[in-house]
């Protein structure tokens, strides 16, 4: 089972012993203080993922997300699902969203199978509107 976590404001996801950074860092990370060889200068809008290199084991914190979804299928649907087309950020609106409507705090793993279920038309409409400025 898949998880997904945050790092700098980016997604973590923990698949299959295998990481990967999702969407553009909100801000400054020291990856190697965190468990990670650096990935480097990289442009979220033309690599919104890639993966990352493990120096130690890495703990997630919670909250995170279980996702069945594996390897790099899982960071291409959070791309699709979670990272802002226009700038590459993961949307903060859409995280809480997902974190806290199904355990009401936000703590801990929350089951987001239904993520990868729903279909990705039904998904925009979801997505525009929570990213809708009102």
């Amino acid at each position: 089972m898949a998880r997904v976590g945050r790092l700098a404001g980016a997604l973590l996801a923990e698949t299959q012993g295998e990481y990967f950074l999702v969407g553009d860092l909100k801000e400054p990370c020291e990856f190697e203080k965190e468990g990670f060889q650096s990935p480097g200068e990289r442009n979220p809008l033309e690599q919104p993922y890639v993966k990352l290199t493990a120096l130690r084991p890495v703990e997630l914190r919670p909250p995170f997300l279980q996702m069945e979804v594996e390897g790099q299928a899982l960071a291409q649907l959070l791309t699709e699902r979670l990272v802002i087309a226009r700038n590459g950020s993961v949307s903060e609106r859409i995280w809480r969203m997902l974190v806290q409507s199904a355990n009401g705090s936000g703590a801990g793993g929350v089951s987001a199978r239904w993520l990868a279920e729903i279909p990705l038309s039904v998904w925009q409409i979801v997505k525009d509107n929570v990213l809708k400025c009102s």
